[in-house]
Order: C-alpha cells, then sequence, then structure tokens
C-alpha cells in the first residue's frame, strides 16, 4: 500500500486493496455481547475482503461523534495502533459521511473506508453475471457521488477561445473543476447502469409472468450470507450450484424446478443473503433481483443454528424483506447446520419458532421434513376437473403432469379419462372435454 500512493488525500480514486486492517466500532445501544458479535461480523467481512485484521477497538457512546466517528481520544489510540502494527487501513463498523471519512484519514493518515465500502468491495469481487456486475457498479457509483473532494482551481479545467467548443469571449476562465466532472461522468454512468437493468429486469418479469400463467408456485431460499442457502437448495434440487464458506459467495439468483411427492411441480430460487444494516443503495441496486422473494408464494427462511446470534440474523433479514416488500410472504423458518449446534442450542432455538424445521444441509438430516412441509404449504391449484382427453392431446396430459395436480387417469377406448386440479387457464383449453361426475 505504502509503494502504491503516497497522497493518501486521493484514497477514492485507487483500488480497494485491503491488507493489514485495524477495526474501530462505537457500541451505542445493546449489550456487551451485541457490540461483540457486529465487530465479529465485521472481522468476518474484512477477511472476506482479503485483509489480515490486526487489532479491534470499540467505544462505549450514546451516539458517533459528529467529526471523527469516535471521539477524538479514541482516534489517537487508534493512530497509535495503526503505527505499532503498520496498518495499512482502518474500517469503521458504520457508514461515515464525507466529513467524518476525511476528518479520520487526516489524522490517521492512513485510508479509511466504512462498512458499506467494504461490503460493497466483496461485492464486487463476487460478481460473475452480466447483471450482477451492473447492479454493483450502480451501487459503488451512488456511494462514490457523495464521497467525491476536491480542492478548488487547482484541479479547473479552463474553457477558452475557439478550443473551447466557439465559447469565445465570456466562456474563458477557471470553467468545470475535476470534481464537477467527475460527478457529471457518474451521473450519466448511473442513467446508463439503471437503463441496463430496466431492459435486464424485463426479461425476469417475463420469466416470471410464464411461471404464474402456468400457475407454477414458487419457492424463494432467503436468509443471512453464509446460513447455507446454495447448499441447502444443492441438497433439495441437485442444483449443483458454488458453495463456498464464505461471506455473500452468491450474488446472482439461481432458480431450479422440481417437484413435490405428488408430482406439483414448483421452482426453488436462491437469492442474495443479507447482512445487518444492509447498505440501502446495495437494496435499491439489487431490487430487481430481490423482488423474486416479493413473488413467490413461501419463503425458506434460512438460519445458521451455529451462529453466536441466529435472533439477531433473523432480525436483520426481516428488516430487508420489509423494506423490499416481501414481509407479507409466507414463511418457513429454517435452522440450517445443525450438525454444528449442540443439544442445549437447539433446545434454545426451538424457543424462537415453534414450527421450524431443524436440517443440515450437508448430512441431509431433517430435509424429508422441510420437503414435506414446503409439500404442505405450497398453494394447491383450485379448480378440479374431470374430461376425457383424446389421445391426439397428448399435449394437455403432459400440461396437467407439469403444471397441474394429477388425482387419477384411466385409459379408454375414446382418450384418456384424467380427474385433476389445474389452474384457470388449462381448465379453460380442458372444458371441450370435460366429462360429468356421473
Amino acid at each position: 500500500m505504502s509503494t502504491q500512493l503516497t497522497d493518501i488525500s486521493e484514497v477514492e480514486y485507487r483500488d480497494l486493496q485491503l491488507e493489514r486492517v485495524v477495526l474501530v466500532g462505537v457500541w451505542m445501544s445493546g449489550s456487551a455481547a451485541d457490540a461483540e458479535n457486529s465487530m465479529a461480523e465485521l472481522r468476518l467481512l474484512a477477511e472476506t475482503a482479503g485483509a489480515e485484521v490486526l487489532d479491534a477497538l470499540v467505544q462505549r457512546r450514546s451516539h458517533p461523534d459528529a467529526a471523527t466517528f469516535v471521539g477524538r481520544g479514541k482516534v489517537d489510540e487508534v493512530r497509535e495502533v495503526v503505527i505499532a502494527t503498520a496498518a495499512d487501513t482502518v474500517i469503521a463498523d458504520g457508514e461515515l459521511d464525507p466529513a467524518q471519512l476525511r476528518n479520520l484519514e487526516d489524522r490517521l493518515q492512513v485510508k479509511v473506508i466504512d462498512r458499506t465500502g467494504l461490503i460493497l468491495d466483496i461485492f464486487a469481487q463476487h460478481a460473475k453475471s452480466v447483471e450482477g456486475k451492473a447492479q454493483v457498479e450502480l451501487a459503488q457509483l451512488q456511494y462514490l457521488r457523495q464521497r467525491l473532494r476536491g480542492w478548488g482551481g487547482n484541479l479547473s479545467r479552463q474553457a477558452g477561445g475557439r478550443a473551447a467548443g466557439g465559447a469565445g469571449i465570456g466562456g474563458r476562465g477557471p470553467g468545470e473543476t475535476k470534481i464537477e466532472t467527475d460527478r457529471r461522468r457518474i451521473k450519466t454512468r448511473i442513467a446508463i447502469l439503471r437503463r441496463k437493468l430496466r431492459d435486464m429486469d424485463a426479461v425476469r418479469a417475463t420469466t416470471r409472468a410464464e411461471r404464474r400463467r402456468n400457475a407454477v408456485p414458487s419457492v424463494a431460499i432467503v436468509g443471512y450470507t453464509n446460513a447455507g442457502k446454495s447448499s441447502l437448495l444443492n441438497r433439495l434440487t441437485g442444483a449443483g450450484v458454488l458453495v463456498q464458506d464464505a461471506l455473500f459467495a452468491t450474488l446472482d439468483p439461481t432458480t431450479r424446478r422440481t417437484a413435490t411427492g405428488d408430482g406439483r411441480v414448483y421452482t426453488l430460487t436462491d437469492t442474495v443473503g443479507f447482512v445487518r444494516n444492509l447498505p440501502h443503495d446495495l437494496v435499491e441496486a439489487f431490487r430487481s433481483t430481490l423482488e423474486e422473494s416479493v413473488e413467490a408464494d413461501l419463503l425458506l427462511h434460512v438460519v445458521d443454528a451455529s451462529d453466536a446470534d441466529p435472533a439477531g440474523q433473523i432480525r436483520a433479514v426481516r428488516t430487508v424483506l420489509a423494506e423490499i416488500g416481501a414481509s407479507g410472504v409466507a414463511e418457513q423458518l429454517v435452522f440450517n447446520k445443525v450438525d454444528l449446534a449442540d443439544a442445549d442450542r437447539i433446545t434454545e432455538l426451538r424457543t424462537l419458532d415453534a414450527g421450524a424445521i431443524f436440517v443440515s444441509a450437508r448430512t441431509g438430516e431433517g430435509i424429508e421434513e422441510l420437503l414435506a412441509r414446503v409439500e404442505e404449504r405450497l398453494p394447491r391449484l383450485q379448480i378440479e376437473i374431470r374430461a376425457l382427453v383424446p389421445y391426439a392431446r397428448g399435449d394437455l396430459i403432459d400440461r396437467i403432469h407439469k403444471a397441474g395436480e394429477l388425482i387419477s387417469t384411466e385409459h379408454t377406448g375414446d382418450g384418456t379419462l384424467v380427474v385433476a386440479r389445474v389452474a384457470p387457464a388449462l381448465a379453460d383449453e380442458l372444458s371441450p372435454f370435460v366429462q360429468d361426475a356421473s
């Protein structure tokens, strides 16, 4: 880091390359255990980004210092730790406004980033698809736009004479400063990205509309980051999704078709993980992806049973679900990784939700019970029909198998006599062949 850029004042304009870091937090409310859990999560985030955490300091305050996040005395203490450990970066467990960021960098003489910047960096590392990369870039630009800074006339671009596009007399002077140029370019790029994401969202909306037309129920797997959502999807469907013991390993949603024991087809979607105080810009940028949860018929809310604060995870996830308008969707709580939790912990977790299912995606424990619960809670198709379908219309029989609930079949001389529950659209197509119950 020291050889990369000697002037720390241009910290925003270089790559986020975290190496040796010191963490600093403000404990404003809750118990000491809550403060420890928050710092432990920040440590995990930093390590996921590729950092070596050297030390962590927490200050008890009623609110963050308006100028430097932590108090002046704590800033001096952090500076001593930075010098003693030869740290490159300080990470604050909170969102810093531009003034706090500048003041801390001036006092500490190393790069300072906040929790939001750290999460954005991890997302940037893990984005693989075109949509994922566009969503991350949009969130980063929205975050950066408020944190640009310049140095007045020293960075101005003068307009002048004919070279300035014919500005001529009255067009000369300090012109547009570098910070104004950067803001204009960021604004233009944000507009382009939003247009691109709207086009991608239209494709996603078409897919969802097709599923609704065929009355295919959908189940979305939601939960805290690294709770084991992708592992659970793989266990339930054999999807082969990448599984890593890392925060935010999944950014791009994966949807797989599967079926219940009685033949009803439904979709399972793995979604991006949530985290405490998920940056608002990320929620906005990933809104189209998160809408898979809003449109679902059932949410499988996966919680890490071995985590130190599972109740905190549940609250954080439900906060984000409420923010995107998914709080009204039916929810099934699923405690994963029970193979890593002891009996006392399992007993404690049962008090959080009497209807919760306890599973291990790694060993397969509890998976059959979970599948049975999903089958029980999926919406059933309402229209029951009895139809004699000609053998020439085998396509209708195929659609009943795929999108309906087949109750019985009987092969006759005139065709296949079926009793099934189907969606209204399919019932209309079958109406010419409907038979009386007699």
